[in-house]
């Protein structure tokens, strides 16, 4: 039996920030606002996984208004959705991850992303797509003024 899940994850991009995107640090004079350390790649990656399994949203499980989860690691959220995933009996088949972001450009610090992914949730790097792209100054992505990505997950159940 397979599972299909679907998100997407917005944060501002603010000065006195870091800028962290798949569990990897990228320097750049902006990084995103958020209570957590704001990675939208594991972000919609993590809900997605929530949503393929009808868990509800990272919101459900890890609230904003938590002080243990102020300025936490992304890493370690993912790390327990992958939990909730294997305690419900599925692995991941692959994921497939779109960022929208002006600058700066991400290209070589994919394959860290991807890396540092497939480690967490237990799958070889190839099952991890991660693609990265500008909105051609169209919206607040276009303005420099947010960072977007998008995910969508194949979960399959065990047999």
């Amino acid at each position: 039996m397979f599972r299909i899940g679907y998100a997407s994850d917005i944060h501002r991009l603010v000065k006195d920030r870091k800028l962290i995107l798949g569990g990897v640090e990228i320097p750049h004079e902006f990084g995103l606002l958020g209570h957590s350390d704001a990675d939208v790649v594991i972000h919609a990656l993590g809900e997605s996984i929530l949503g393929a399994l009808a868990l509800g949203d990272l919101g459900t499980h890890f609230p904003d208004t938590d002080e243990k989860y102020k300025d936490i690691d992304s890493k370690i959220l993912l790390k327990e959705i992958y939990k909730l995933m294997r305690d419900e009996g599925y692995s991941l088949e692959n994921a497939d991850v779109s960022i929208s972001l002006e600058k700066p450009k991400l290209k070589n610090y994919i394959p860290q992303m991807r890396k540092i992914l497939a480690e967490i949730l237990n799958v070889d790097v190839s099952a991890i797509s991660i693609k990265a792209g500008t909105n051609e100054g169209v919206g607040p992505v276009g303005r420099g003024e947010a960072c977007v990505a998008t995910s969508v997950v194949l979960l399959r159940k065990d047999i």
